[in-house]
């Protein structure tokens, strides 16, 4: 029993990681109705460039800032160099061109900081809380994982519910033509939502790298399981993105400890068929209705 509540503190941690990050898939699919393969990498650049910073006594929490600052410059400097270029022309460009940024990121991570793994600190203590005369798998650091996505979730959620801000980025999303000749500023707000998931990436970034082998190529198995998440919930719902990442999250970790880590990916797998077959717009999406 004491392992099964291990595999599941364990599960609703890396969960809410899962859910960073697919967060930063929502808000660029929501817009743009595209899915940025390339958002791993750029989570791992902007934690690379933490690490340097580190490295060089900037403090923690100053380079913890400056990583977020940077990935919504890298979010938004995407966009605008590569994404407003492929506007109007197939939807496959784009895919393309996050793949292949993909592996421009991860090739300049390696040529930079080389391919060998290295450590990066984590906020708080790494060690088990103890509970009574038993210590469970949830640390300090576990519960600050915990706290920085539901304030992320809620961030965003706060942005698209209760501000004008929002209602315009939603209104750009769902009706772009409809929006422009409303005066609203789709190419900006575009932009802002890029730059946005820029930031929630770098915070899954951040949050993963202490508790992984950080190395150039250490977000990829974490950007399957992202998707996973952001499919399960709905590639249009922040909310969707939360739940989706506890699904993901409790499914690798009880497919992890049971059965061995090495199925953990076969397990996502399974798990990702399972909802396109059952419900392929996701748990809290609603089947759009097509007019002929």
């Amino acid at each position: 029993m004491s392992l099964f509540v291990d595999y599941t503190l364990n599960g609703c941690t890396e969960g809410m990681i899962f859910a960073a990050l697919a967060l930063a898939l929502v808000l660029i699919f929501r817009a743009t109705r595209v899915v940025n393969f390339a958002q791993g990498a750029m989570a791992m650049m902007t934690t690379f460039i933490a690490s340097t910073l580190i490295d060089h006594d900037l403090g923690y929490w100053w380079a913890f800032a400056a990583a977020l600052g940077i990935g919504f410059a890298l979010g938004a400097v995407v966009e605008l160099v590569l994404m407003k270029r492929l506007e109007g022309r197939s939807e496959l460009n784009p895919v393309i061109v996050t793949i292949g940024l993909l592996v421009v990121l991860e090739g300049i991570a390696g040529a930079v900081y080389g391919d060998s793994s290295r450590g990066f600190p984590a906020a708080y203590s790494q060690s088990g809380l103890v509970v009574g005369h038993e210590r469970i798998a949830f640390s300090h650091f576990d519960l600050f994982i915990l706290v920085a996505v539901l304030v992320l979730v809620g961030a965003n959620l706060l942005l698209f519910r209760a501000t004008t801000l929002g209602l315009r980025m939603r209104a750009a999303a769902y009706a772009r033509e409809v929006a422009r000749l409303l005066g609203v500023r789709v190419g900006w707000l575009l932009t802002l939502g890029w730059a946005l998931a820029g930031v929630a990436g770098s915070l899954a970034g951040l949050l993963t790298a202490p508790t992984s082998v950080f190395g150039p190529y250490y977000m990829d198995l974490d950007l399957v399981y992202a998707f996973t998440a952001a499919v399960i919930g709905g590639l249009d719902s922040p909310v969707g993105a939360l739940a989706g990442g506890l699904i993901a999250g409790l499914c690798t970790s009880y497919v992890g400890g049971y059965l061995g880590s090495e199925l953990q990916p076969l397990g996502a797998l399974v798990l990702l068929t399972v909802t396109l077959m059952a419900r392929p717009q996701g748990i809290f999406a609603r089947a759009s209705t097509r007019v002929v």
